[in-house]
């Protein structure tokens, strides 16, 4: 085993092969490890996540190190066979890169049975080993923006099927009609870990199986009708600005489904605006970017917005406007409209209301994650959310001081970074350049991550395919472009793209305000070095 530093709460732990990481996931899962809090298997590596406050790395490198790795997984004797349209915009090109037609890669692609050796990325998604030997390709120099639900791709020596529309650096070869991740099935996830797969080209079926498929339909998203409208206190939706979700303090424990924590990119100024309200820290929060929200009173209720810099509006059934304080609880009596102008500093508010929001959970949760598509849809204009009664919880009126160190276009966002895992990846240079040199957030930039770009780009020593592995909040990914990628809360489980540094678990919130087109500075807090194993 080899230990390699990902963040103050994170490490990864590198071995041998893919049955190596399957039994030490085994083997933690058997007997697990006080503080451990997450586990992502993925092809030579584990990812283990813990509590600074139960444990500490050098506790969690001897106990790892002593477990044994010879026993073998194992495997359910479930088959699954998906159905392929062997049509997809990489399926020439790839088929070039392995000197063979594109039909007798189709043959390899559907000659083979597969193995769900882990699942990862977004929910559903599936790593399938085995298939035909030659079938190992790189991925894309530079990841899509968008791949749809469906898409049948290779990456390395695995095939995978994207069950969402999402960004991606896979090579796409077909696409399938089977839903990969439904949340009205008993178990969500079509492909469980140890399932068997087995690819069959569509167009060797017959005509009436042909038939049955074009009634399938790829994805359906489990999608909480809005609320009833009723008698009781609510927040009716005006206007939704440019993107409003529900957000919480995330999903996390269920990375062995697939599923990412997501939750409230600012979690600090979530947890306030409850606080404020006299709700527990935990319960969902409005999260607003950009401005432009608009809320209605339904009955009398209370509310705060923390967060981004922006200016509060409270319009009275009457039309008297006038400016209200961020950072305080506001009594909005029936009819009262509260909005919330464009931010001067950070990018996303919170809204909390007494009582919490009446939404079903999904997962356990009021997040929207919207990589996964799983939670509540995003609000539009009409929504009426009903607020649940309130049994407890005081309102002291004290307001709270706001932050002061909000990022803004007006100077440089810095933002402490650990080094790791695979900073050793790269040049000297190229560590000089990911501290020295400014890198601009893109319009490309979302929940799942910041998409930066910089005047030279970073350089890899070692160029060769990185087998996928974990990924955690912060992670600063490198493709091939040389244009890193800041991970945030919505970020896949696992990425096949070495990451150079992780921003600090205490700069995480505000990496989370950081506006579009700002200037964004990383300072290494740490120098890189493997883990000692004892």
């Amino acid at each position: 085993m080899r230990f390699l530093p990902v963040s103050l709460n994170a490490l990864l732990v590198e071995l041998a092969d893919l049955d190596q990481t399957l039994a030490l996931l085994a083997s933690l899962q058997r007997t697990p490890l006080t503080g451990v809090q997450e586990l992502v298997p993925a092809a030579r590596t584990l990812l283990v996540q813990f509590r600074p406050a139960a444990t500490s790395v050098a506790e969690l490198v001897h106990a790892i190190a002593a477990r044994d790795l010879s026993q073998q997984v194992q495997r359910d004797a479930t088959l699954v066979e998906i159905p392929v349209h062997y049509d997809g915009e990489d399926l020439a090109e790839v088929a070039q890169l392995l000197a063979i037609t594109p039909e007798e890669l189709v043959r390899r692609h559907t000659g083979s049975d597969y193995n769900v050796a882990f699942v990862g990325f977004a929910p559903g998604f599936a790593y399938l080993s085995g298939g035909h030997e030659s079938l190992n390709v790189p991925r894309r120099a530079t990841p899509r923006t968008r791949i749809p639900a469906g898409a049948v791709a290779l990456a390395g020596s695995f095939s995978g099927v994207y069950p969402q529309a999402s960004p991606g650096g896979w090579q796409i070869i077909g696409r399938t009609p089977l839903a990969m991740w439904d949340m009205e099935r008993d178990m969500p996830a079509l492909l469980q870990p140890g399932f068997r797969v087995r690819f069959v080209d569509i167009a060797t079926l017959s005509e009436a199986s042909r038939a049955a498929l074009a009634g399938a339909t790829v994805q359906k998203t489990l999608k909480p009708a809005a609320p009833v409208p009723g008698t009781g206190q609510a927040l009716e939706v005006r206007s939704p600005g440019l993107l409003t979700l529900l957000q919480d303090g995330g999903r996390p424990g269920l990375a062995g489904q697939g599923v990412s924590a997501s939750g409230a990119l600012d979690q600090g100024a979530c947890r306030t605006a409850n606080r404020l309200v006299g709700n527990a820290s935990h319960l969902a929060c409005l999260e607003t970017v950009g401005g432009g929200l608009q809320l209605a009173s339904h009955g009398e209720t209370v509310v705060a917005v923390t967060g981004a810099d922006a200016p509060l509006t409270l319009t009275t059934a009457g039309g008297t406007r006038h400016a209200v304080p961020r950072y305080q609880a506001l009594a909005l009596a029936h009819g009262d409209v509260l909005a919330i102008g464009a931010p001067r500093a950070g990018t996303r508010c919170y809204v909390a209301a007494r009582g919490g929001f009446d939404v079903a959970p999904v997962l356990c949760s009021l997040s929207t994650d919207t990589l996964a598509h799983v939670g509540p849809p995003a609000l539009v204009a009409g929504d009426r959310l009903a607020l649940c009664d309130v049994a407890h919880g005081a309102i002291t009126g004290n307001a709270e001081l706001p932050q002061d160190d909000l990022p803004s276009l007006c100077e440089d966002v810095v933002l402490d970074v650990i080094p790791g895992p695979r900073t050793d990846w790269f040049t000297p240079e190229a560590l000089a350049l990911l501290a020295g040199q400014r890198w601009r957030v893109t319009p490309q930039s979302n929940r799942v991550g910041l998409r930066l770009a910089g005047d030279e780009p970073l350089t890899r020593t070692i160029t060769q395919e990185l087998p996928s592995e974990g990924t955690v909040t912060g992670a600063i990914q490198v493709p091939a472009s040389g244009q890193p990628v800041l991970f945030l809360a919505d970020h896949p489980l696992t990425g096949g793209y070495p990451v150079i540094a992780c921003v600090a678990p205490h700069h995480l919130d505000r990496a989370g305000q950081i506006p579009v087109s700002a200037w964004v500075r990383f300072n290494p807090i740490r120098p890189f070095e493997a883990i000692n194993r004892p």
